[in-house]
């Protein structure tokens, strides 16, 4: 479990921040009906990896991490690194309401286009879920190396 929980953990990040780099390069051209399917399924595999993140996140801070949830605890910059996430996680919901509605209206051949209105907003939360997403591995380094605010 010392390597099976940090590995899932690992890659759960990565499955995560390839699936919101694919919503951002779909989302940032101009989405056909099979473009929007293909994000419903993005998406769920995001939510899925998300998941996974939490879980194997949960499991090593208060289980198999051989520095124990008290080494974490104490950390602000621990602190930090998971609200960052949890602020990910809530922007995520835009995006993803989006793309379930965009995809009922393919469903029921309703979609004329999309307004660049609503693109651009989707655009917008993605680029700062991936602006804050980029942030947690600096964090996550600073963390292990016992780094912390002076």
């Amino acid at each position: 479990m010392d390597i099976l929980i940090p590995y899932l953990h690992y890659i759960g990040i990565m499955i995560l921040m390839g699936a919101l780099l694919a919503e951002y390069f779909i989302v940032k051209q101009d989405v056909s009906a099979a473009q929007i399917k293909s994000l419903a399924n993005i998406d769920l595999v995001y939510g899925t990896a998300a998941v996974l993140v939490i879980v194997s996140g949960l499991l090593r801070w208060f289980v198999f991490d051989s520095k124990g949830a008290a080494y974490f605890n104490a950390n602000p910059l621990f602190h930090i690194k998971l609200s960052l996430f949890v602020v990910i996680v809530i922007l995520s919901l835009f995006p993803t309401m989006k793309f379930h509605k965009w995809l009922k209206q393919v469903m029921r051949g309703e979609l004329n286009g999309l307004s660049s209105k609503e693109m651009r907003k989707t655009l917008l939360f993605i680029r700062i879920e991936l602006l804050l997403l980029a942030l947690i591995p600096v964090l996550a380094v600073m963390v292990e190396l016992g780094k912390r605010f002076k």
